[in-house]
């Protein structure tokens, strides 16, 4: 993948607090959206390292899917999809730091990202012998399992990176690789079919169905051009036009139209999404698809999340899809606060997002060939 090219212009001071607002928007959204989400969803809640509980009490009956745990489910606990949106971040801070070296391949960069991810799903602890952690993989909150899906767990099982010609898992359809898509969309500099591009890519390493990988895409150019200002019908629009030269589109490319289409049949309920997409959980397209027709209809975010997660299908991964696109669209403030206060790891995502925000708009006073600010790089190892 080729280095895109920068805004035109210096970023001045409104540009730099709007775009931060927006980050915090998208990913403090998307991990409401997913903690909402997995509260609404019974047996999907929290397991330890190992892929079981935490050791001692607070174990739960038998779920449908394994055993329970106490707490599983609470308000405001995040799951595998809030994780793994933050090693995105934390990868694409470093490919920004790595092109220093003279490399640049940012599929890379988040493909070591994610190895970091699954090691916090079977290790204890940070293992602070890896010089290649940097703060984010320190954080000890992250060393549980919350319901990961097995496309990703087994996608980054090993080192070998999926690709486009030999994507990893190529019957996995389910959203998991477009929840954690978000952060492409922020990539504002970069030019819409250069972000579609990377987050197809990066979701073929875990997600090799032309549905998955393709919805992970559509997502991330949506969440571009609400980053940049553009409205929600914009941007789904925006995102058709790029799918249509992609092949395997169709399935998308339906689903996208239907949420459009649906705006003018009638009051959004719950009643009326799960007629209009009566598979919304089964596949990435529909789980996009309701993600979307939520946001387009959305009062305010709390009407839109609750909206996205009432559907039925999978409502954690709905709505951390639609509280993406909320938070990219409206910024921070318009975030509920009640739920923004009982947030699980709020500080670290508001300091990522801070993080994100200060590299895209501040990086070559970051680091460069005349620059150096050790605490950043340490932070963020160009490894």
């Amino acid at each position: 993948m080729r280095s895109p090219g920068s805004r035109t212009g210096l970023w001045g001071r409104f540009e730099q607090q709007d775009f931060r607002s927006r980050v915090r928007g998208a990913l403090l959204g998307g991990a409401i959206g997913d903690a909402l989400g997995a509260a609404a969803a019974p047996g999907r809640g929290s397991e330890g390292p190992h892929g079981a509980g935490p050791a001692g009490p607070g174990r739960g009956p038998e779920g449908p899917e394994g055993p329970t745990w106490a707490g599983a489910g609470a308000r405001g606990r995040v799951g595998a999809a809030t994780q793994l949106t933050l090693f995105t971040v934390d990868g694409l801070i470093r490919a920004h730091v790595r092109r220093d070296t003279g490399a640049w391949h940012p599929p890379t960069d988040i493909h070591r990202a994610y190895l970091r991810w699954a090691a916090t799903q079977h290790d204890w602890g940070p293992d602070e012998r890896r010089k290649d952690n940097g703060w984010l993989a320190q954080q000890e909150w992250l060393y549980t399992r919350r319901n990961p899906d097995r496309a990703s767990m087994t996608g980054f099982g090993d080192a070998v990176i999926g690709t486009l010609d030999k994507p990893k898992n190529p019957t996995a359809r389910d959203a998991a690789a477009a929840t954690r898509s978000a952060p492409f969309g922020l990539l504002v500099g970069w030019e819409p079919a250069l972000v579609l591009q990377l987050a197809v890519e990066c979701a073929a390493q875990s997600h090799g169905h032309p549905g998955a990988y393709l919805s992970a895409g559509a997502f991330a150019v949506i969440v571009h051009a609400l980053t940049r200002g553009d409205s929600p019908d914009t941007a789904t629009h925006r995102a058709l036009a790029l799918l249509a030269a992609r092949p395997g589109h169709q399935s998308v490319t339906d689903a996208l139209q239907r949420a459009l289409s649906a705006v003018t049949q009638g009051p959004p309920t719950p009643e009326r999404l799960r007629t209009l997409f009566p598979t919304g959980g089964a596949d990435a397209e529909d789980t996009l698809a309701v993600a979307v027709y939520c946001a387009l209809v959305a009062e305010d975010i709390p009407h839109g999340l609750h909206l996205a997660v009432g559907h039925g299908g999978d409502p954690a991964a709905a709505g951390a899809l639609c509280g993406a696109l909320l938070g990219a669209l409206h910024g921070e403030t318009a975030l509920p606060a009640a739920r923004l206060a009982e947030l699980e790891g709020r500080a670290t995502l508001l300091e990522l997002a801070d993080d994100f925000a200060l590299e895209m708009t501040q990086g070559p006073a970051l680091h460069g060939p005349a620059v150096s600010t050790p605490g950043w790089t340490e932070r963020y190892p160009p490894l």
